[in-house]
């Protein structure tokens, strides 16, 4: 939410000040349609040239990811650490074996039907079961689990990313396209050069508009929104190197609640459960 009303308050205070100025929208209004329909089709055109319809859909929905933010709360990492709890322990008490019933068909898993919201992300169900099932298959070399972890976290770091990055070549092409606007305008006055100057005057200034436009779309709106839509991106990132941290410290031989301790540690502080919240949802945690 802070986004919209980051971006009502840029309106405000701009159209506020060019109106207390003695500013008059007029010009304004009666420009905006049309420079708005060449900027930001162009801009759109150029959006569909640059990226595949995969990346087109991506990019659409990491809209909603600008506007509500992270995904993961602090219950999300709390659930998740209980989760990777159960299984570390599961599988240093009765070895990895056990682990078997719950990593090959997780929707039937009683322990990942206690947390829905983690079945429901399938890059953490993924990482979750692929890595636990290669320590069952005796690759229980942590150095070399943890070197391809950190190959796949970092791969899909970069897909999420790609949304960002298509965002900000938009807002980069923005000031581009507002100028190409506004030399067809500047044409377009040529060509009435014989009209009085007041005429001229308008039509100067209604050209104007999209340079204008294209500026206030390029730093105003669309980069913000990529810079925000990169930040979230990255802290989600930390949910996934939760289950890497807590599955190298488990194959290092560590204590389950060791292994989880690890893991809470790389979780972002605004959604780091406490120690003794993380104790008291083990204590609580209850798995048949």
């Amino acid at each position: 939410m802070t986004t919209i009303g980051g971006f009502i308050f840029l309106l405000i205070m701009v159209f506020g000040g060019y109106l207390i100025a003695g500013g008059k929208f007029d010009i304004i209004i009666k420009a905006l349609p049309f420079e708005m329909m060449m900027i930001g089709g162009a801009a759109v055109g150029s959006f569909l040239m640059a990226n595949s319809m995969h990346d087109v859909k991506h990019t659409l929905g990491g809209i909603g990811k600008i506007i509500k933010g992270g995904k993961f709360k602090k219950q999300d990492y709390t659930d998740l650490l209980s989760l990777l709890y159960f299984f570390v322990r599961l599988a240093q008490t009765k070895g990895a074996m056990a682990l078997e019933p719950h990593i090959e068909k997780p929707s039937e898993s009683a322990a990942f039907a206690k947390f829905p919201r983690i079945l429901a992300d399938h890059h953490a169900t993924d990482l979750i079961c692929d890595y636990l099932r290669m320590v069952g298959m005796n690759a229980d070399d942590p150095h070399q689990i943890e070197d391809t972890m950190s190959r796949e976290l970092k791969k899909i770091k970069e897909e999420e990313l790609h949304s960002s990055h298509a965002l900000q070549s938009v807002a980069d092409a923005f000031p581009a396209l507002g100028i190409v606007a506004a030399v067809l305008g500047v044409i377009k006055t040529m060509a009435s050069i014989d009209q009085p100057p007041a005429v001229l005057g308008k039509m100067i200034g209604g050209a104007l508009v999209g340079t204008f436009l294209g500026v206030l779309l390029a730093y105003g709106l669309t980069g913000p929104m990529a810079s925000r839509l990169k930040g979230v991106v990255e802290e989600e990132s930390y949910y996934y190197e939760v289950i890497r941290a807590v599955i190298v410290a488990h194959l290092h031989g560590n204590a389950p609640q060791v292994s989880v301790e690890t893991g809470r540690k790389v979780a972002p502080t605004q959604h780091m459960p406490s120690f003794a919240e993380m104790d008291a949802a083990l204590q609580e945690l209850t798995i048949t």
